[in-house]
This record gives C-alpha cells, sequence and structure tokens, in this order.
C-alpha cells in the first residue's frame, strides 16, 4: 500500500509508553468489559494458545459504549505532533486518507458533515472516555469521546496469530474503526446500543453483527475512494485486506479455539459476511449501500 507519500493527520494523541495508562483500574459500567470477562477471556486464551484479544474478536466497546468518562482521571502525557516512528507514521497517514475521503464523501453521499475523529495510540493501557481500556481488548472506537484507541502491537498480533499481515491489511483495521465513527454521525450507533439495552443477549449479539459488518462495509467505502484519488493499492494489498477480514471472522475464531461454532454468539460476523461487506464497499464506493439494518439478507 502507498502510504509514505501522504500527509500525516493532526488528530493523534501518542500516549504510547507510559506505565499502566495511568489512574485507577476500574472496569465495567457502561461501555466497558468486565474485570471477570477480561480475566476469564484470558484464561481461556493462555490455555488455547490464543491471544485474547483475539477471542475477545478485536471487543471494541463499541457496543454498550458512550458511557461518562472516568472520575477520576490520571493526567497523561500527549506528545504533540505526528509520531516519528515508522508504526506511528503509517497509522497518522492512513488516518488522514480517512479524513480526506470522508471530508468529501460523507456530505455528498449522506448530507451529514464529517467531523474528524483522533486516534488514540497507546501501549498497555490507557484511560477513554469509555473507560479503562486495555491492549488486550483490541482496536476499538468509543463514541463517548469520538476517539480511536489502537495498541499497533496488535499489527504484530495479526501477523504472529491469525496470518494476517500487509500495510493494506492493518489500514482495513483503523477504516473499520472510522466506519463506527461514521455510524455514530449518522445516528445508528446510538440506536443500535439503546436497542441493544432492551434486548436478550441473543438479539443484542444480533444487532452488533449488523453494527461491525457496516464497518466493514464502510472500510470498504473509503478503500474504494482512496483508490480512485490516489492509486493506493499495490499488488496483493487487496488479497490482504480480504485475508485479514475472513481471518476475523467469528465463525473461524470460534473454531479455531473451541472446535465448534456458536452462531448465537456470533457479534461481528462470519468470515464470508466479512470478506462480503467489506468487498460491497470497495465495488460501490456508496454510503446507501452499506446499510446492513436494513439487509434482508447479511
Amino acid at each position: 500500500m502507498r502510504w509514505e507519500d501522504f500527509r500525516r493527520s493532526q488528530n493523534v494523541e501518542d500516549r504510547r509508553g507510559q506505565p499502566g495508562g495511568g489512574g485507577p483500574m476500574r472496569m465495567g459500567g457502561r461501555g466497558g468489559l468486565g474485570l471477570g470477562t477480561i480475566v476469564v477471556l484470558g484464561l481461556i486464551g493462555w490455555a488455547l494458545g490464543i491471544d485474547p484479544r483475539i477471542l475477545i474478536g478485536g471487543a471494541e466497546m463499541v457496543v454498550g459504549g458512550g458511557g461518562a468518562p472516568m472520575t477520576q482521571q490520571s493526567v497523561e502525557t500527549v506528545r504533540p505532533g505526528s509520531p516519528q516512528d515508522k508504526a506511528g507514521q503509517f497509522a497518522a497517514s492512513v488516518l488522514a486518507q480517512t479524513e480526506d475521503v470522508w471530508n468529501a464523501i460523507l456530505p455528498q453521499q449522506a448530507n451529514v458533515q464529517y467531523q474528524q475523529p483522533r486516534l488514540v495510540l497507546f501501549s498497555g493501557a490507557t484511560q477513554s472516555g469509555c473507560g479503562f481500556a486495555q491492549a488486550q481488548m483490541g482496536p476499538f472506537y468509543c463514541p463517548g469521546d469520538r476517539k480511536l484507541y489502537i495498541d499497533l502491537d496488535f499489527f504484530a498480533d495479526m501477523q504472529r496469530r491469525i496470518n494476517a499481515n500487509g500495510d493494506f491489511a492493518f489500514a482495513y483495521v483503523i477504516a473499520h474503526e472510522v466506519g463506527h465513527h461514521i455510524e455514530n454521525l449518522l445516528g445508528i450507533l446510538p440506536k443500535a446500543q439503546e436497542m441493544q439495552r432492551q434486548s436478550s443477549e441473543r438479539d443484542a449479539n444480533a444487532l452488533s453483527v449488523r453494527v461491525e459488518l457496516m464497518a466493514d462495509c464502510l472500510a470498504g467505502v473509503w478503500a474504494h475512494h482512496a483508490e480512485k484519488r490516489w492509486q493506493v493499492l499495490e499488488q496483493g494489498d487487496l488479497e490482504e485486506a480480504l485475508n485479514a477480514a475472513a481471518a476475523v471472522g467469528d465463525d473461524r475464531l470460534q473454531r479455531a479455539g473451541a472446535g465448534r461454532v456458536v452462531p448465537d454468539s456470533f457479534t461481528h460476523g462470519t468470515s464470508e459476511q466479512r470478506v462480503r461487506w467489506f468487498s460491497a464497499g470497495l465495488k460501490t464506493g456508496n454510503v446507501g449501500n452499506c446499510n446492513t439494518f436494513q439487509a434482508q439478507r447479511l
């Protein structure tokens, strides 16, 4: 993927290198995963030899998110300007491309003004508007503060654990989280969260799948327009992204972890679904084709 020649976004907060993320380790409440859940998933991952953040499925705190920020906050050091290391520069470049694409097409296609989110780079743990965040949760979008959070070591885990590698595969991860921000701006995300709070666990999971597949499709929309405007794709890039989408399908992760598939527990969609919805956005470049909540077939 071509990224070195593009501008870097200034909407990056680099919190890496801070011990423990600072502040009290309070978990749970709206917008977070309970401490017991994290511990159990960690133990299961250890026993099965699978990274806990993969079992969590990149468990974005999108589901049930939007909780109030922590009442007690520590002072966190944010390095000004764009990161200087290669991984940080890559993330800032991809974020800039998403900004340029969505600044142009969201008002055009959805009559909604794009509001740029901030990307928080952290190592290990940090505070978020949705509660205390740990790297084991994987990348996530917090609607409470409209920020994306990612520990860049997640990319190394993608390579090592699920054989998903390449710049474009990593860009897909960032674009997927930006997709959740688009859902928030469109008003879809808060409506889905409200429906989840009133639903059974099975129905809440089904709503989560629709939220995640729509974010996959929106990531494809970004890729469509980035390629059209700047020809960012190089040989093998598309295969990298499709492989990454397939690798994080609920069915594949469950089969690899527990040896069986439980569809009612899906929260992100099957490998086939994730590939198909990303491909739909990539092919059409149209936000209107990504509304999974009106789709008869997921």
